[in-house]
């Protein structure tokens, strides 16, 4: 049994007590937050103790494995509390807020010969796992071009990070997972429409040898879009992050010689499009799932904190090109 506890109650931090609360071999000892009422509400309801300061919980409480689930902005000072008293964590993403954070965290977990798993949820998604492993079949051919649309309103809750930290390093992981590489360039347009002191939108163009990566996020969109493209030369798929919706299009052609010199025609016939079936399941389940396997077993995550700092990395890169 691993003992487990949740630092920070937040929109994403419930969903993590409610999700160990589910988990075999896993005993949810404790939470915390800031907020008492949220804190002994949820104890409440998975039948846990409930602190106010995480500090106090560490010190009192036997816990193997914390998720650290605060503002970016606490990220280092919180991980690394977690880290010097011999706890394995997953830290939601972005690793940090810098890149010196993300190193020191990701230093002392070696140092201390812990795990580090970042929650970059989305390379759990059951239509994510499976659009990589058709790509890597090759039934798709060379891939040229992958695009992402992750747009949607202002999340009231993210108010210390702007929309590429928060949403665009899901993307950035994504489509470096895909490709199995990261980009040689890294351009982007940044700016802000309606919130005045972060930046709300942002288009992403990343380049991966002859291939590319293009990003759209923003925080001005009425409606919500989590979608994924992929074109290759032997066909098309498209993706919905929110619906784990998968389809895939594979092409129909023929070349023909037109002329003496050899020049060709290339004709297309309609595509074989196929809806790949998905057993739909919760990434945030299987991420924390994968994350207790790890802890159990030592195995290396498949999201460590260097595939996290890669992220972060790009994600402030746009910034500075921009």
């Amino acid at each position: 049994m691993t003992n487990v506890a949740v630092i920070g109650l937040g929109n994403m931090g419930k969903h993590h007590a409610r999700n160990y609360a589910k988990i075999n071999g896993v005993k949810l000892v404790a939470v915390c937050d800031l907020n008492e009422e949220l804190a002994k509400n949820t104890a409440e309801m998975f039948s846990c103790r409930y602190y106010t300061n995480y500090e106090e919980m560490l010190d009192k409480e036997e816990i193997q494995a914390a998720s650290v689930v605060v503002p970016t902005n606490f990220h280092k000072k919180t991980a690394l509390t977690c880290l010097q008293r011999g706890i394995n964590i997953l830290i939601e993403k972005p690793i940090a807020g810098t890149v010196e954070d993300a190193q020191e965290i990701i230093d002392v977990a070696k140092e201390k010969n812990l795990l580090l798993q970042v929650g970059h949820i989305e390379r759990f998604n059951p239509a994510v796992q499976k659009l990589k492993e058709i790509v890597d079949s090759g039934k798709l051919g060379e891939i040229t071009s992958i695009i992402a649309r992750r747009v949607g309103a202002v999340p009231v809750q993210v108010r210390d990070a702007n929309v590429l930290i928060d949403l665009a390093v899901h993307d950035i992981d994504i489509i470096n997972y895909i490709y199995d590489a990261y980009p040689e360039t890294v351009l982007g347009n940044i700016g802000k429409a309606i919130i005045e002191k972060r930046e709300d939108y942002a288009e992403i163009f990343l380049k991966y040898g002859k291939s590319s990566g293009f990003i759209q996020v923003n925080w001005i969109t009425p409606l919500k879009i989590r979608n994924l493209s992929v074109t290759g030369s032997k066909g098309y798929a498209e993706l919905n992050y929110i619906t784990q919706e998968l389809t895939i299009y594979e092409s129909n052609y023929t070349k023909e010689i037109v002329d003496e010199y050899g020049d060709t025609v290339i004709k297309f016939g309609l595509p074989d499009k196929t809806q790949v079936g998905i057993e739909q399941m919760e990434p945030l389940y299987l991420e924390l799932k994968d994350f207790i396997h790890c802890v159990q077993t030592k195995k290396q995550p498949l999201v460590n904190g260097e595939v996290g700092l890669q992220a972060l990395k790009i994600a402030l890169q746009v910034m500075e090109n921009k």
